[in-house]
C-alpha cells in the first residue's frame, strides 16, 4: 500500500504520518546506493573490501579514496539533490562497502541491545529492554543473505542449504545467529545480541537496581572465598554480563581459563586463557565442543574455570572439575528459578550419555555448586537478580536450598514500571564458615532482613 493510501485509509488514526515519511526517506535511495556500490566494487575490486579478520585494521587510505569516488559519482549524476541528501547517500554506500549494510546505524546505536531481522522487510530492535519496530529494510532476501555472509566469512564459518544455521560474532564481540531458507520460511533471519562498548561494573548494577550493595559484597566474598557459583536465568536476562562482572572479583594472581561458544567475556586479570568452540567443517569433521574444551582445560593447570554456559553433557565435566580441586569455578545456565536450575543440571548430566543413578547425580551437584544467582528480565524490561540462593546439602533424596537474598515484587506503577525491593532473608549462610576459614568476614548484622 502506498504512503498516500495509508494516510487516507479508514484506519489512518492508527498510522503515524511522521513514521511513514521517515520510512520513505530512509529507503528512497536504495536503488541509487546499489548502483553506486556496484560501480565502486567494479572500480577498486571486491578483494579490497573483504571484511578484515580479527585483529586487523582496514587501511584508512582505502576509505578516503572510496569516499572521494562516491562524491565524484554524485556530482555527475545528482546535482539537483541537497547536500544533506548527498551525505546520506555517501553514508549508506559506506555502510554497504565497509559495514553491514542497512543495520550498520543500529549497530552504532549504544541504546540498542538486540537487533532482530525477520526477513528483508521487517527489522525489530530491543531498546532498554523493550521491543520496537525499526524503519530499516533490506532491498531483498539476496541483499540480507550477502550481509550475513559478510559477517561470518572472516570467522571461517559458512551458511548454505547444507548448513542453514550458524552462530558467529562481530569484531566487537556481539553475538550473531543466522538461519536461512528452507528452514526459515520468512526469508533469511538474523539476530544480533550487541556487545556493549562500555563494560558494566558492579557499581553499574547497583546503580541500575539490579542488585544491592550488600548483595554485591556477598558475591565478592563468595568469589574470593573460592565458592562455585552458577548464574541462572532466561534468555536475555543478562547472565553473561553478570558472569563477567562477578569474574572481575577473581584475584589477579590466579590463572583463569574461560570457555565459551562465542567469546564474550572480557576479564582484566593478568593471567587469562580464552578458549572458544569450533563448529564442524564442510565435511562435518573437526568440531570442538564445550565439553572437549572443559576436559582439555583440566590439563592446563587452571586456578579457576569460567564456562560461558552449560547446556548439555559438559555439565558433568564441569561438576567433576568443581569436585576435584577446581574450587571457585563460575558458569551460567538457563532456568526460571534456582530450583529449576538444579533440575536442569540433572537433565544435562544425563545428556552426557553416562548411566548414573539420580541420587549420585544429585550428590555431585550438591557437593559442586555452592551458590546460585538467579537473574530475570521483568515485564518493564529491567533486569534484576531475584535470588541469591545457597545449596545446603541433601535431605534424603532432595537437594535443600536456602535463599540468602531475594527480590520482593510489590506491583506495577502507572508508568508500567515494576515496583519492589531487594532484601536479605535473615538466614545466615552456611558458607560463612568456609569464608571465615579463608580470612573473609562480613558484619554480624549483614544478613538481617
Amino acid at each position: 500500500m502506498s504512503l498516500l493510501k495509508r494516510l487516507q485509509s479508514q484506519n489512518s488514526e492508527q498510522v503515524n504520518p511522521a513514521q511513514c515519511i521517515r520510512e520513505v526517506a530512509a529507503n528512497r535511495f536504495q536503488e541509487l546506493v546499489q548502483k553506486i556500490h556496484r560501480e565502486v566494487i567494479k572500480e577498486i575490486g571486491s578483494d579490497n573490501f573483504n571484511p578484515p579478520k580479527e585483529g586487523e585494521v582496514r587501511s584508512r587510505e582505502l576509505e578516503v579514496d572510496t569516499r572521494k569516488m562516491v562524491e565524484l559519482m554524485l556530482e555527475k549524476e545528482l546535482e539537483f539533490y541537497t547536500r544533506n541528501d548527498k551525505e546520506e547517500i555517501i553514508m549508506q554506500v559506506e555502510d554497504e562497502v565497509f559495514g553491514f549494510g542497512p543495520i550498520t546505524p543500529l549497530l552504532r546505536d549504544e541504546t540498542i541491545s538486540e537487533i532482530m531481522v525477520n526477513g528483508p522487510k521487517q527489522v525489530y530492535i530491543e531498546r532498554r529492554g523493550k521491543l520496537e519496530a525499526s524503519k530499516v529494510v533490506f532491498r531483498d532476501n539476496n541483499h540480507l543473505y550477502t550481509i550475513i555472509e559478510r559477517i561470518i566469512s572472516p570467522l571461517g564459518r559458512r551458511i548454505d542449504e547444507s548448513m542453514p544455521m550458524v552462530d558467529a560474532r562481530l569484531p566487537d564481540g556481539s553475538r550473531v545467529n543466522a538461519i536461512i531458507p528452507p528452514l526459515a520460511l520468512n526469508g533469511c533471519v538474523l539476530t544480533i545480541r550487541k556487545f556493549s562498548s562500555q563494560l558494566l561494573k558492579v557499581e553499574d548494577l547497583v546503580k541500575n537496581n539490579t542488585l544491592t550493595l550488600s548483595m554485591a559484597r556477598f558475591l565478592e566474598a563468595c568469589v574470593r572465598g573460592r565458592l562455585n557459583i552458577i548464574v541462572s536465568g532466561g534468555t536475555g536476562a543478562g547472565k553473561t554480563s553478570t558472569l563477567n562482572i562477578i569474574s572481575s572479583f577473581i584475584p589477579h594472581d590466579e590463572r583463569i581459563v574461560t570457555i565459551e561458544d562465542s567469546a564474550e567475556l572480557d576479564l582484566h586479570q593478568d593471567h587469562v586463557i580464552s578458549l572458544e568452540t569450533r563448529p564442524a567443517n564442510i565435511d562435518n569433521r573437526g568440531e570442538i565442543s564445550i565439553r572437549d574444551l572443559v576436559r582439555n582445560s583440566l590439563r592446563m593447570r587452571p586456578d579457576r574455570l569460567v564456562v560461558g554456559e552449560v547446556r548439555g553433557g559438559e555439565a558433568l565435566d564441569m561438576l567433576q572439575a568443581m569436585n576435584t580441586g577446581h574450587d571457585g569455578s563460575l558458569t551460567t545456565g538457563h532456568s526460571n528459578s534456582p530450583r529449576d536450575m538444579i533440575s536442569r543440571l540433572e537433565t544435562m548430566v544425563l545428556m552426557a550419555g553416562i548411566d548414573l543413578p539420580i541420587r549420585a547425580i544429585r550428590e555431585q551437584i550438591c557437593s559442586a555448586i555452592d551458590i546460585i544467582v538467579q537473574q530475570s528480565r521483568l515485564q518493564d524490561g529491567t533486569r534484576k537478580i531475584t535470588h541469591i540462593t545457597e545449596v545446603l546439602g541433601m535431605e534424603g533424596d532432595i537437594i535443600t536450598l536456602q535463599n540468602v537474598f531475594i527480590f520482593d515484587k510489590t506491583g506495577i506503577n502507572e508508568q508500567g514500571k515494576v515496583q519492589g525491593k531487594h532484601r536479605a532473608t535473615g538466614l545466615n549462610p552456611k558458607c560463612m564458615e568456609q569464608l571465615a576459614s579463608m580470612g573473609i568476614s562480613l558484619p554480624g548484622d549483614f544478613f538481617s532482613p
